[in-house]
This record gives C-alpha cells, structure tokens and sequence, in this order.
C-alpha cells in the first residue's frame, strides 16, 4: 500500500528499531588484518601514508596479533620485508623466511589465530616485479636504448620556455622509459616453480591459508599441486583471483617496499575496464582448485564483488585496499569527514555488495567499535 498506510520511517525512528531490521551486518570475525613484517626487534616503524599501520619487528607483529585476536579479529594476512632481494625471491621460499619465522612464532602465542600467507614474489625480488624477469632482446645501455628510441629529429630541441622546456623533457623522459620497459618481460611459466615453493615453505612454517596475489596465469594449479605432493591436502588456497592493476596500491608498496624498479604492472594484474574478464579469472581459479575467491580493491570494484557473489558458490573476500585506507584518514586527519563513521560505512558496503571475508587495515579499530 501506498502513503499514508505505507510509512517506511515507522522502522527508522529509533536506533533499536535500525538495529532490529538492519539487512548488513559486519562481525569482527569476518575481518582479516594485514601486516608487514620486517627484520629486527622491536621495531615499531611507522608507515608514512599510512597512519597507524607500521613495519613490525617479529616480537612487535606477535603483540599486534594477540590484540586482533583478543578484539574478535579471526584471522590475519602476513607480507614480509626480508634482509637481502634477489632475481629468484630467495626470501619468499627459504625456510627461515621473515614470513616463515613470523608464523612460528605466532602460531607458538596465538595457537587459534588463522594465518593467512600472501603468496607473490614482488617484496623479495630485486626488481620488484611479482615474477622471473626476463630480457626480450639484446642488452644494451640505458643510453643505448635512448638513442634508439628518441626519433632523430627530438634529439636536438632548443626550447628558451621553462615551462615548454619542462613538457619536451616528461615527454623524453617517457619515451626513454617504454623503450627500457619493451626490453623486459615476466617469465609467467618460470615463476609458477618460485611461487609453488613458497607456498609450500609457508605452509610448513605453520600458515593456515595459502593467498596466492601475483596473477600469474595457472598459479592456483601449481600451488594446489604442490601443496598436495608435500602433504598438504588440507590447506586451503584464497585466491587473489580478480586482482586489477590499480592506483590505489601505493602505499602498500611504501609499507611493504616492494615498488617495480622499471614498467609497471599491467601485463599481468587485470585492466579496470574489465567485469567479464574478471568472472573468467575467478572461474579459471576455481577449477584449478582454488577453495575462497578475492577481488583486490574493494572499494572501486563492489560492482565486480557483486557479480562474483551472484555467479560463484566459494567463500568470496574483498581487500580494502592501503589507498583506500589512505584517503580516509587523510580526509579525515584534514577534519573534512567522520572517520569511524565513513570507516565503518565503507566497510558496510563491501559486506552488502557480497564480500563475506574483508581484509581491511581497519580490522582492530572496526572490531572495537562493533564490540
């Protein structure tokens, strides 16, 4: 019936009555919380773009941990920051990784707390890429590709101008830097063997769920191969299955050091134009045996969440991602909007757009505020 019979606001009046028909709800242990852990003790380093997430020490991440937990928080994503990179991840795989040695420990003080391993090569990789890099042509020097790329005619430019002077050099400069980037490229195939290993080294340092993020194509079957052949049938692999080439990474590249030295990422992670890719993605994953879906970022891809929920039947999880995170406490810190409230909100609406599990930086601060 329509007004005045049919009066939505009757439900809205008081806070119990919201409380009473709310269609979304957000529990504490529906969150997973990220953390970065570094070499050393008791180090506490906070990361500058983002305020109150910090480089932990092994001691330091075991307390931060146990805090999580105790507020309700079930469960946490671990990324490590090793002492040494190289051109084969050595850091990643090794058995007395930064990562492998954090679980451990977490696992000995925390026995209930799920651990969940990220699985990408980007942090312990000298170049920083998630994958074996590869040269595609003869090597030559920074100059040498220069030469090459500038057309002979923008060799000698005589600009008087500041400002066009400014323009003609980005504009060089970019030139330069596709010429360098054309000359690489990730061995997709050479980097499953790296991948599978680490997944394996974490899963015998005591980590629960295997998080597989660099978006090499067949990773999940690899991973699930090796898991299987070292014993590990029972792991379960949350994959990063719809992970796009995005913007709002950069400051986890700050917190976790692990910025491509050269190009960029877009050859592997997906295109953000992309919705039907994305499904193909999710169900190229589940068949090769992937238990939990994610979509990376949250924020700016409810739509792809939602349309994963309607179309797959696995647990589907949603990362809010270190930009996101950013621009609320930036906003926020200048007094321009309510951070618990917009905290919580954005959190909201990753829960109703389908996401059952939300790795968010907000996991501890959230968890309070629903306690």
């Amino acid at each position: 019936m329509a007004f005045p019979i049919t009066r939505l606001r009757r439900l809205r009046r008081t806070g119990q009555l919201r409380d009473l028909v709310r269609e979304t709800r957000l529990t504490p242990e529906s969150f997973v919380y990220p953390m970065f852990v570094c070499p050393g003790k008791g180090v506490r380093k906070e990361v500058r773009s983002m305020p109150g997430i910090f480089n932990l020490s092994i001691d330091q991440a075991v307390k931060d941990a146990r805090e999580a937990h105790s507020l309700g928080v079930s469960a946490v994503m671990l990324f490590g920051l090793p002492e040494k990179k190289d051109e084969v991840a050595t850091g990643a795989w090794i058995d007395d990784g930064i990562v492998q040695q954090a679980a451990r420990a977490m696992k000995r003080e925390i026995p209930d707390l799920v651990l969940m391993g990220d699985v990408c090569l980007c942090e312990y990789m000298s170049h920083g890429h998630c994958g074996v890099v590869k040269s595609t042509s003869t090597p030559m020097s920074l100059g040498a590709a220069a030469r090459d790329a500038v057309p002979a005619g923008r060799r000698v430019v005589a600009v008087t101008n500041q400002q066009k002077k400014e323009k003609v050099i980005e504009e060089l400069a970019s030139i330069v830097a596709r010429a360098v980037d054309s000359k690489f490229e990730i061995d997709n195939d050479a980097s499953l063997e790296l991948l599978a290993r680490t997944a394996v080294s974490l899963a015998r340092a005591g980590i629960d769920i295997i998080a597989p993020s660099d978006m090499m194509d067949g990773r999940v079957a690899a991973i699930r191969r090796a898991l299987d052949e070292a014993s590990f049938v029972n792991t379960p692999i949350l994959s990063y299955a719809a992970k796009f080439a995005s913007g709002f990474y950069g400051p986890f590249r700050e917190a976790a050091d692990s910025a491509p030295q050269f190009g960029d990422r877009r050859s592997y992670q997906m295109d953000g134009g992309n919705l039907r890719e994305a499904m193909r993605e999710i169900e190229l994953d589940i068949e090769e045996g992937a238990d939990m879906i994610m979509v990376k970022p949250a924020l700016p891809y409810l739509d792809v969440i939602a349309a994963a929920r309607a179309r797959f039947d696995v647990p589907l999880a949603a990362y809010q991602v270190s930009g996101e995170y950013a621009m609320i406490e930036a906003a926020a810190g200048n007094g321009w909007i309510e951070r618990d409230r917009v905290m919580m909100e954005s959190l909201l609406s990753i829960r109703r757009a389908g996401a059952s599990i939300i790795l968010t930086y907000y996991a501890k601060d959230a968890a309070r505020l629903l306690a």
